[in-house]
């Protein structure tokens, strides 16, 4: 069993910056993927970025260069760096660890950018 914590969310004005963390219980977060996904209010789950076991990120395309994804697998936690934050980046952010045979989410947190 694997339990995912979200953190650091808030509110924050637009142009400002957040980090986001997800610590995860469980012996199995070495050897999983690492993902964040977002959720607006009103729409669809939508994937933000994904960090796997060896480090190779990828993210949806229009937040490359805004957001960086990254892991410390000795504490077995992943981060989530936001920055130039748009009111469109308003959701609750979700956490995820998945592999093979194994999906697991965080409960989310809350990241409101004001205008």
């Amino acid at each position: 069993q694997v339990q995912l914590v979200e953190s650091g969310g808030g509110l924050v004005q637009a142009g400002g910056s957040l980090r986001l963390s997800c610590a995860a219980s469980g012996s199995i977060f070495s050897i999983s993927t690492m993902a964040w996904y977002r959720q607006a209010p009103g729409k669809q789950r939508d994937w933000v970025a994904t960090i796997t076991r060896a480090g190779t990120t990828t993210f949806a395309g229009s937040l490359k260069g805004r957001f960086t994804i990254a892991r410390d697998n000795a504490n077995n936690m992943v981060y989530l760096q936001m920055d130039s934050l748009k009111p469109e980046d308003t959701a609750v952010y979700y956490c995820r660890a998945f592999g093979g045979g194994f999906d697991y989410w965080g409960q989310g947190t809350q990241v409101t950018v004001s205008s």
